[in-house]
């Protein structure tokens, strides 16, 4: 295979709709083989047969081209293709066995998205379909299958994903020591021209140490900035304001590391600039309750067999072209042509925090600027269209930050979880694979 994970695997059975008549034919397992075509595999009752097989390989081996990776030899192929085939398989009888009915507002909805993702009509798509010579309720029947399929997986996979609270504990424990501190250090600054003379370096010394025992006496630093600095931020008694600790000097962070918020140093720092006398005004150290949260919006397309990743890609790219030309607009495109449920809200996905977002679109969208437009951007459930509306910075609540630092958690154990359940359901499944008829 050209991508080793299952997920990406299944994403065109599990995610896809049946556009022509090859395609429809593959994934109704109910049909029998043709006349020239013969049994590769009995998956509980369902048939996989060799001219599917051989579909799918010729599918998995375009898709290393495309993507100008090596194919591998036809034997892997097809032991890969066999493999994915049988896991559509085990997932569809498990998922009719024992998902919930799909109603048939749903199945008319999903019939609909088809035909917009062929920029067809639904009656235009009936046309097509008996044109090809594919039954239109069966049709219907096999995008009902994938319903069912796909709803049956987040069922199944969700549950299997717990996080106990001491695992959240110990997640933001985590995150708070290796998270950048924050600091606002104070300087006051008795400087020393370049090549003073020892008579001046051991006067300014003086004038230092005369500061730091004021200060350390109790007087107010603001007031000694005012009166001996030469520095700048005197109005501001010398305050550089919150910074990340990589924005600050080495020596400022040695020299008031271990103090607390309102204390000074208790030494002098000599710098090319002169000497110092430091305190540590403030430290964050834990920032997890301040986030920046974004509003954005998507159009989110899904690859099919008929309508491969790269075909999908370069439609968005042409919304893309057409939002920026001022021929459509971005809520147009996605309330006509999104699968995703933010599609009659023009793609509005609302303010979220960070980590709401599987990472691909995570990534993306913290790259664009408020108003950007991404390229299309791949995720596993589909390939993304990508605006960023606004951004503010926001304070959790620590129920809140508990929240963000849960889905975390689950979404990084998302795939792992996905592959043992399927794992699981294939152990139980009866399985038997079958040699070539005699000729």
């Amino acid at each position: 295979m050209t991508d080793p994970s299952l997920w990406r695997r299944l994403s065109a059975f599990l995610l896809g709709a049946l556009l022509a008549a090859g395609a429809a034919a593959q994934s109704a397992p109910r049909d029998r083989p043709r006349s020239a075509d013969y049994i590769v595999a009995v998956v509980n009752q369902e048939l996989v047969t060799q001219g599917e097989l051989a579909q799918r390989v010729a599918r998995l081996r375009q898709e290393a081209a495309r993507a100008n990776q090596p194919v591998p030899p036809e034997g892997q192929l097809a032991r890969e293709a066999l493999d994915d085939l049988i896991d559509e398989r085990v997932l569809l009888t498990f998922a009719r066995e024992t998902g919930p009915k799909v109603d048939e507002a749903e199945l008319d909805r999903a019939v609909g998205i088809v035909a917009q993702q062929n920029q067809l009509t639904v009656p235009q798509l009936r046309e097509r379909l008996q044109r090809d010579g594919v039954d239109y309720a069966r049709f219907r029947a096999n995008v009902r299958d994938q319903l069912l399929v796909e709803r049956v997986r987040e069922r199944e996979v969700q549950s299997r994903l717990r996080v106990s609270d001491s695992e959240v504990t110990e997640f933001l424990d985590q995150m708070r020591r290796t998270r950048e501190a924050e600091l606002n250090i104070a300087q006051l600054l008795v400087a020393v021209p370049e090549g003073a003379s020892e008579a001046v370096l051991a006067e300014r010394r003086q004038r230092a140490e005369q500061a730091l025992a004021r200060a350390r006496a109790g007087e107010p630093f603001e007031a000694l900035v005012r009166e001996l600095s030469d520095g700048g931020n005197k109005e501001a008694g010398g305050a550089l304001g919150l910074r990340p600790s990589s924005r600050l000097p080495d020596a400022f962070l040695d020299a008031t590391r271990g103090l607390e918020p309102g204390q000074v140093a208790p030494q002098l720092l000599r710098t090319g600039a002169g000497f110092h006398v430091l305190k540590l005004v403030e430290r964050r150290q834990d920032a997890m309750d301040r986030v920046t949260q974004t509003r954005a919006r998507h159009i989110l397309l899904r690859p099919t067999p008929q309508q491969p990743a790269p075909q999908v890609a370069r439609r968005l790219a042409e919304y893309k072209q057409q939002i920026e030309r001022g021929a459509a607009s971005f809520e147009a495109l996605a309330r006509q042509h999104s699968d995703d449920g933010s599609a009659a809200q023009g793609g509005d996905l609302g303010w979220v925090s960070p980590g709401v977002f599987v990472p691909e679109f995570q990534q993306a969208m913290d790259r664009l600027p408020v108003g950007g437009l991404s390229d299309p951007v791949p995720s596993r459930f589909g390939i993304h269209l990508i605006q960023v509306l606004d951004r503010r910075a926001a304070t959790l609540e620590p129920a809140q930050v508990r929240e963000m630092a849960r889905a975390q958690l689950r979404e990084q154990r998302y795939e792992q979880t996905l592959n043992d359940w399927v794992r699981e359901l294939r152990g139980r499944a009866y399985i038997e694979l079958r040699e070539p008829p005699s000729p």
